[in-house]
């Protein structure tokens, strides 16, 4: 068997939760490989909207087995937390989820840490979180960190000696904070995570496939985010392409089946960074209004502009994406007119391949437009159904980027999904 992965293509926020959740009734097994709860997945169903922001999205249809990967930090309490609010809508995952030993835990004082260096970056800010992220993934390069199977040897020194290394940082940063509340509810927090089934994943993984098992990986934030290949500072902490699948389960490259590419119809970015496509006049606001484009985690409105496919087909050459996936064409049922980037302008030149650098603000994009199709597409449940203009934007796509479109969003509920036959 393979491991299936979903991958998002541009600056996070596709939707790829959706979409786990609707691929999930083919798969056995649902496996988050990186990322912390800083990335959350919307999910939509049954006229109810959940969040998720550390557990798989496969977590709701039926007896799947999901696991939290090697790859991700994991916050214990804001963990807790997730949990305890799924349990109370009637989801006890308790028995469905297994949790990596060799994924590194989010300390109380990484929150601390998080705020205090962004604090210190004065207009430079990246636009983190806030959630102890970047802190975290700091101290696993370093060799500092602390991870989910520390809790069961020796925990209370190796938690001792990395808060006062953090201490030490801080005091060095001027920066003024009382943790006691925050650490005794996370220290509970720690207790909490024992009464899980915490695995060596990386052997449960390939367990599962040895046994005939398909398996379905799930990614976090975007390519265009990615510490080695996205848009370099202004990105997150861990490897967002397909090849963190490998690094983050303990899978081989050779084990790689297909790989989903999730985009939108257009484009969003959150937070500081640069962004050649964004639009700051009203129609960017209107993408923003109609789509809901405000972080599922911290409610920060999205910045919003037409579709990059310079850095959309950058982002499928590196994830090797064999079917594409486009979310939320709906949110552009009413346009006159689509825009779509198809190169960039740098120093008069018009370039094809992702730059070095797009923070430049010599990068003026070039865009093309093309007809709306001005229809309600919400409630259309096959290809058939589709106007002249959408069939022609779907066509422009595929030419483009030299790839299928597999699957087509029309609208925020898992049933609002369009399998297109491309085989």
């Amino acid at each position: 068997m393979k491991v299936d992965v979903i991958i998002g293509l541009q600056w996070g926020d596709e939707g790829k939760g959706k979409i786990v959740d609707v691929l999930t009734p083919q798969y056995d097994v649902i496996a988050r490989f990186q990322g912390g709860p800083n990335a959350g997945h919307t999910l939509n169903f049954g006229g109810k909207k959940y969040i998720l922001r550390s557990i798989p999205s496969g977590i709701f249809q039926g007896e799947k087995i999901n696991v939290i990967g090697n790859g991700v930090v994991l916050d214990p309490l804001l963990f807790m937390e997730e949990t305890e609010d799924l349990k109370k809508s009637g989801h006890d995952i308790r028995g469905r989820l297994l949790i990596s030993k060799k994924a590194h835990l989010i300390l109380p004082t990484h929150r601390i840490m998080d705020a205090a260096l962004e604090a210190s970056k004065g207009s430079g800010k990246l636009g983190t979180t806030g959630k102890g992220i970047g802190p975290a993934y700091t101290d696993k390069v370093g060799r500092n960190g602390l991870r989910v199977g520390d809790v069961f040897n020796g925990f209370e020194a190796k938690y001792a000696a990395a808060k006062s290394k953090h201490e030490t940082i801080l005091k060095a940063l001027n920066y003024d904070y009382d943790i006691t509340e925050l650490e005794a509810r996370w220290m509970e927090a720690i207790e909490y995570l024992k009464t899980f089934q915490l695995i060596d994943s990386e052997h449960q993984i390939n367990a599962f496939l040895q046994a005939g098992k398909s398996v379905l990986a799930e990614g976090a934030q975007g390519t265009m985010l990615d510490i080695d290949f996205g848009s370099y500072p202004f990105v997150t902490s861990s490897n967002t392409v397909c090849a963190g699948c490998c690094t983050g389960l303990g899978v081989a490259p050779r084990a790689i089946g297909e790989v989903y590419g999730i985009f939108k119809a257009y484009c969003t970015r959150v937070g500081s960074g640069p962004f050649p496509s964004e639009l700051t006049d009203d129609t960017g606001n209107t993408i923003r209004e109609r789509g809901y484009e405000f972080g599922s985690v911290t409610g920060r409105p999205r910045r919003c502009g037409w579709i990059d496919l310079v850095a959309l087909r950058y982002a499928i050459m590196l994830n090797g994406v064999t079917k594409l996936i486009m979310m939320k064409s709906d949110v552009l049922d009413s346009f006159e007119t689509i825009g779509a980037c198809v190169a960039y302008r740098i120093d008069g030149e018009e370039v094809t391949d992702f730059p070095f650098d797009i923070a430049d603000s010599s990068v003026e994009p070039v865009v093309v437009e093309l007809p709306g199709w001005q229809t309600d597409m919400t409630k259309m449940q096959s290809e058939n159904e589709f106007p002249e203009e959408f069939n022609a934007y779907l066509t422009f796509l595929e030419e483009e980027l030299d790839i299928p479109i597999h699957i087509v969003s029309v609208g925020p509920d898992r049933e609002q999904t369009v399998i297109i036959n491309n085989e």
